[in-house]
Parts: structure tokens; C-alpha cells; sequence
């Protein structure tokens, strides 16, 4: 065999050799990377409408072999919307008003009972009404924080789950101040900060179960369209065209586009991690050391 024919042999087997490597490698960034819903049972909150039933939707066209719905209301138009392209075997509502701690503690029995595990937590509930604060906050901070911690005791690695995700649905108003909506602007930023700590890689060496921040900008859905109703006007009587001319001046976007977006961030998002969707974009963002906000002191300069 002459010398140039044992060269071309050579380089054919190296090629074919990377061809398999890196075919091998994408296959295993398939798997492992880009199918985080593929036979995963879900929990989704304030899911019969708006985001939640979006995001229910696409949990389910990305392959959860079960998902469970809490809400207070809209069962059979929810049902009805799902079981056109679903198997209803794979879905279950329950009546559920996320501040009683009885009815949310049933969807994980549910989880449970009906598809034999939980991986997925989306804690979507949520109201935005500062005239009723102490229940905006019972719903908006309360009953995530709840749920995150029976989200845990089901699926930390820790007491014998599987691990999983769970996800905390805040706002870009968790990233700014607003002034038409104090109480709600709140909520949402405590939940910024509870997520990435308990997000912490501390914690999820421990648990194997991510935490994430979904924070969506003006979206088309029923709490969008009363605003103005929720406002706190006993407060100040101008807070509700305040709030309402405030939200109409964001980019809106429909709840679809957060549906996507949560999907690529469970496929790709680390644990702690802050992701936006606003105006059908959708991104991570940085929340940067409290160090970099300093402001020079006047009498320095």
C-alpha cells in the first residue's frame, strides 16, 4: 500500500471518528439539554387562563407525561382548551385558592397520586390589587413562598425526590419602582430576592432542584385589563389612570411569549437565575452588586 493511500485511510477513519464524537455530543446535549419536560409531571398555578394556561400548554407540547391545574375558576373552559389537542388523561384541574393551604397542598397529593412523582413547580398565581394588599400579599408572597418549600419537600434529591424546577412567576415591576402599584412592586421584588437565594448553588447542590424567576412585562391577560380597578385609591385617588397610563406605555406582548420563554430558560437556566419576557423578547438578566449603585458622597466632592 503506497504512502498516499495509507494518509487517505488515516484521515478517513480520524473523520469518521470526530463525525461519531461530535454526533454523540449532540445527541447527549439533546437529551440532557434541550428535553427538560420530556416525562416530567408539572404543577401549574393560576393556570386556567392568561400566562398559566400558556405555559401549562407548552409544558405539555415539550412532553410532561401529566400536568396538574389549581385555580379558583374557568375548569371547564380550561379543560375544554386543553383536551383539543390533549389527552385528558394527561390533565387535571383541582379548585384551588392558593392562601389556603388545605386546597394547595392537594395539588401535590394530586401530583402525587394521579402521575406518580412531581419535577415542575410553576407558582403563576398571583393578583395585582393594592386596594386589598394584605391578600395581594398572602397570594403574591405567601403562598410562592409555600410553595416553594412543599415544592421542595416533594422533589429535593435530599428526601428522596428526583429533583426538578420550580419556578416563581414575579414582574419587571420586581426590578424598578413603580409608583402606581407600591404594594404589588413589592411582592414582586421580594420574590427576586427569595428566589436567588434559595436558588443558591448552596442549595441546589443539595436539593438537585432548580429555582427560577420568570419576570414578564405587560402581558394581555384579564389582571392587565382591570388595573386600574386595583389600584389603591383609597390611598390617593388618582393611582388608578396612574397605573393604568403607566402599564399602557410598556411594550405589551401576549402570554404565549412567556410560555416559550420558560421553556428555554428550564432547558438552559441555572439554578437562581432572573429571566425577563417583555414585548416577545426574552432574556437572563444580571442583577449587579449593591457596591456598583453607590452614590459619591456630596460633601467628598
Amino acid at each position: 500500500m503506497n504512502l498516499n493511500k495509507i494518509i487517505w485511510n488515516h484521515l478517513l477513519k480520524s473523520y469518521s471518528l470526530l463525525q461519531r464524537s461530535i454526533q454523540s455530543r449532540n445527541k447527549t446535549c439533546c437529551d440532557c439539554c434541550c428535553n427538560f419536560c420530556k416525562d416530567k409531571v408539572a404543577i401549574v398555578t393560576g393556570g386556567a387562563d392568561g400566562i398559566g394556561l400558556e405555559c401549562a400548554r407548552e409544558l405539555l407540547r415539550n412532553g410532561v407525561r401529566g400536568c396538574v391545574i389549581g385555580d379558583v375558576s374557568r375548569e371547564k373552559e380550561c379543560m375544554e382548551e386543553l383536551t383539543k389537542e390533549f389527552p385528558p388523561c394527561k390533565i387535571v384541574f383541582k379548585h384551588c385558592d392558593v392562601t389556603n393551604k388545605c386546597q394547595f397542598s392537594e395539588l401535590f397529593k394530586v401530583a402525587s397520586s394521579q402521575f406518580c412523582g412531581l419535577h415542575i413547580l410553576l407558582n403563576n398565581a398571583g393578583i395585582l390589587n393594592d386596594g386589598e394588599w394584605e391578600r395581594e400579599i398572602a397570594t403574591n408572597v405567601t403562598a410562592c413562598v409555600r410553595g416553594t418549600y412543599m415544592g421542595l419537600e416533594c422533589m429535593s434529591k435530599s428526601k428522596g425526590g428526583e429533583g426538578g424546577a420550580i419556578i416563581n412567576v414575579a414582574s419587571i415591576l420586581g426590578m424598578q419602582h413603580f409608583a402606581g402599584s407600591p404594594v404589588y412592586v413589592g411582592t414582586k421584588h421580594f420574590l427576586v430576592g427569595f428566589d436567588r437565594s434559595i436558588g443558591d448553588p448552596y442549595h441546589y447542590d443539595r436539593t438537585g432542584v432548580k429555582i427560577f424567576t420568570i419576570c414578564p412585562g405587560v402581558t394581555i391577560t384579564p389582571m392587565i385589563h382591570n388595573a386600574d380597578k386595583f389600584a389603591h385609591k383609597e390611598f390617593e385617588s388618582g393611582m388608578g389612570k396612574l397605573l393604568s397610563d403607566a402599564l399602557a406605555s410598556l411594550p405589551p406582548q401576549g402570554p404565549e411569549a412567556v410560555a416559550k420563554g420558560l421553556i428555554v430558560m428550564l432547558n438552559q437556566g441555572r439554578s437562581g437565575s432572573v429571566w425577563v419576557s417583555e414585548g416577545n423578547e426574552f432574556y437572563e438578566v444580571r442583577i449587579p452588586d449593591r457596591r456598583t449603585f453607590r452614590v459619591g458622597c456630596g460633601c467628598c466632592s
